[in-house]
């Protein structure tokens, strides 16, 4: 089949690459030169495991093909993936004005029967404004030509975007019934087909449903989590170990164990900006989203937890000090640092007089650059990029996990505490067990692992 991904963005290339792995002739295109150029020079402008593979492969296949060329990028694909970013806007709503200027030149330039599939994350509502945007664009060329607009939305992890993709536990696909829908439903159980071959993983609906339902997935993901996060500092206090809490109610199926982990917050591009813009679209319709509210609040209270646990244990003022912190990004297997908890631990140590050496497998040069916009180059220069996590620990007072990458989960913890000033770990994830740390002699502080010892 013919495709064309609009932005070759996270969701963009993910979708183009695999969908020209199964065989289809897919055309890329962004308005960014610098990424096509990229691109077609055998670059990834992201960090994602296996895309680079996948990408190398097809581009020499003749499959995979990236340009700006607006006017060709509409006539190649019967299906027009719109892939672009939808940022939060300042209210907390989606900005939505790329979708709808890639609607806009599908509408100049089409000359054909097109699937729209919206791939973007968009709020309800937003396939109709497609549509209009198309119509208007016809309009204006006295064209009447027929097309119709199907919700797809993605549901791809950062750090197995490549697997989820491959190997999906749900498709959903949101139809009109008219009889363009009908065919565009043909034509997406077509483009689908390889994966449900082993059993029909295709969730058909109406197309306000299918865009409802990834808000509400990833709305449901961020309530676990900061549902798991206030209970763990309770544990704190009253001195229960939440992984044990965790492994006691995982047991439940109604409950299951995905996603109950006690850590440092959410971050990264979908969490915060999903949750904020389910709640716009409630507010819109006179409805609060009290326990979305709550989320969101626990999240960015939960960002500054490795903060408090540093002061602590150290004290308010600590100029003079150095901090090691071990992983950037917001998640492991991606240099990703949106909303990053990183970010707000480092600007509190800064902002409280202390210098920090910092290290992550992949995210390094990222995070020097939003770094900087963060602290300004004055206050950046108290920040030591580290190329080995070892190298880190020389001369810092403690220390501090943010994100759980494997490299981290066994260390020499000998050479951890010959390299510390004093042996101290603040655990932002939990990856280690207080017992072990404390027969090491380390004095560890976990997210609500401060078992009381029993009288």
């Amino acid at each position: 089949m013919k495709i064309t991904i609009i932005g070759t963005g996270y969701v963009g290339l993910v979708t183009g690459a695999c969908l020209a792995e199964l065989g289809n002739d897919v055309f890329c295109l962004d308005v960014d030169q610098r990424k096509i150029d990229m691109l077609n020079e055998g670059g990834i402008p992201i960090h994602e495991p296996g895309l680079e593979e996948v990408v190398a492969r097809n581009r020499a296949a003749g499959r995979l093909h990236f340009s700006t060329d607006v006017a060709a990028s509409v006539a190649h694909g019967q299906l027009q993936f719109i892939a672009v970013g939808t940022p939060p806007d300042e209210d907390g709503s989606a900005d939505l004005q790329y979708v709808l200027a890639a609607a806009r030149n599908i509408g100049r330039h089409m000359d054909g029967f097109k699937v729209i599939v919206d791939k973007s994350t968009v709020p309800v509502g937003t396939a109709d404004r497609v549509s209009a945007a198309i119509r208007e664009e016809l309009s204006a060329r006295g064209a009447q030509t027929e097309f119709t607009v199907v919700s797809n939305p993605e549901f791809l992890k950062e750090g197995a975007a490549v697997e989820d993709f491959m190997r999906p536990d749900r498709i959903v696909i949101g139809h009109d019934s008219s009889a363009n829908g009908q065919r565009a439903r043909e034509l997406m159980k077509l483009l689908y087909a390889p994966f449900n071959r082993n059993h029909e993983r295709t969730y058909w609906m109406d197309v306000r449903s299918a865009e409802f339902t990834k808000y509400a997935a990833n709305a449901m993901l961020a309530t676990r989590i900061s549902f798991m996060n206030e209970l763990a500092n309770l544990a704190d206090k009253v001195g229960a170990d939440i992984e044990a809490v965790r492994h006691g109610i995982g047991s439940d199926p109604r409950i299951g164990h995905s996603f109950l982990y006690a850590g440092a917050g959410y971050g990264g591009s979908c969490f915060p900006k999903d949750v904020q813009a389910i709640e716009r679209t409630a507010r819109q319709y006179g409805q609060d989203l009290l326990i979305l509210s709550a989320v969101e609040a626990v999240n960015e209270r939960q960002k500054h937890v490795l903060g408090r646990k540093v002061v602590a244990r150290f004290g308010e003022d600590l100029a003079g000090k150095r901090f090691a912190v071990w992983g950037l990004a917001f998640k492991p297997n991606t240099d990703d640092m949106r909303e990053a908890p990183s970010r707000v631990l480092l600007q509190e140590l800064i902002e409280r007089g202390a210098s920090v050496s910092v290290y992550d497998p992949v995210a390094m040069e990222e995070a020097r650059r939003v770094l900087a916009l963060d602290l300004g180059e004055d206050k950046l220069s108290r920040i030591a990029f580290k190329d080995a996590p070892m190298e880190a620990l020389d001369g810092a007072e403690a220390l501090v996990i943010v994100t759980e990458w494997k490299a981290f989960r066994s260390p020499d913890f000998e050479q951890v505490k010959a390299r510390l000033k004093q042996p101290v770990v603040i655990d932002g994830r939990n990856l280690y067990e207080p017992a072990q740390m404390t027969g090491l002699g380390i004095e560890y502080h976990g997210i609500g692992r401060s078992v009381l010892t029993s009288k």
